[in-house]
């Protein structure tokens, strides 16, 4: 897909979001840790048919700033504010992926204002002490530099659209295909989120919900915990999915999604 990019700059940090186009109520797209905004082109595929689409590379990912000074929660929450300002398309839909999602989840308890409804997959206002040590053992078994783009999808899983994502967000450099990150500013940008838990900013929004959780993604019972805080928000369970709900089942995830936001305009 065709899109084009808009930059602007907050507090020293250079920021860059790819706009799909097209015209509509709008919809921000927040990808999770180590993503990158056009691993959303198949969300926007149909989404862009009746809406006004963005989606951010957050900081330290991809076209932004890859070592901002300020790598707290409150950092990426005032980037996503400031798109929404920044471009006039207040109130949004927001859908925050993964880490995506705890700073959508957090930009809906602050700016009220901004958000029309939330979509959070994959993500829950607990906090996860083991999440940065997770990561880092992740982030170190790819064997880079990847020499093709091919090795590089073998490596995420095959043909497949979440492993066609993964590969896409590498960049090219002299000796191969390395990720457009660097791994520590990720890990610190983590366990600043991770630091402490959201349920209070998360049983204070108002805006309409949706949970989608996927069969073998986020804990269970911390989604529960989530239902109960907010008996209004809705859940959707997806089947034969892992964390990357999106691209592991797309047209699942479409229809869910599509459903929504179809109720909130």
């Amino acid at each position: 897909m065709d899109v084009r990019w808009h930059r602007l700059e907050r507090d020293g940090a250079r920021l860059a979001c790819a706009d799909y186009g097209s015209e509509g109520p709008s919809v921000l797209l927040l990808h999770g840790l180590a993503g990158h905004a056009r691993e959303w082109d198949s969300t926007a595929a149909w989404l862009s048919g009746a809406h006004r689409v963005l989606a951010p590379d957050a900081r330290g990912h991809g076209r932004s700033e890859r070592r901002p000074q300020d790598l707290t929660p409150d950092a990426f929450v005032r980037d996503a504010e400031s798109w929404l300002e920044h471009l006039s398309l207040a109130p949004a839909v927001v859908v925050g992926q993964s880490f995506g999602g705890i700073t959508a989840l957090l930009l809906a308890a602050r700016r009220p204002d901004l958000v029309r409804a939330l979509v959070i997959a994959e993500a829950t206002p607990a906090s996860d002490r083991e999440a940065v040590a997770s990561v880092r053992r992740w982030l170190a078994s790819w064997p880079l530099p990847f020499p093709t783009s091919d090795h590089a999808q073998a490596f995420f899983g095959g043909d497949t659209l979440r492993a066609r994502a993964w590969s896409a967000g590498l960049e090219q450099r002299r000796d191969g295909l390395w990720p457009a990150f660097e791994p520590a500013v990720l890990l610190a940008a983590l366990a600043g989120a991770e630091a402490r838990s959201h349920w209070d900013e998360w049983a204070s929004i108002r805006c309409p919900v949706l949970v989608v959780r996927a069969a073998d993604g986020a804990p269970s019972g911390e989604t529960r915990r989530m239902l109960d805080l907010l008996p209004r928000a809705g859940l959707a369970e997806i089947e034969e999915a892992g964390h990357d709900v999106h691209l592991d089942q797309p047209e699942r995830w479409e229809t869910v999604v599509f459903q929504f936001i179809s109720t909130v305009g």
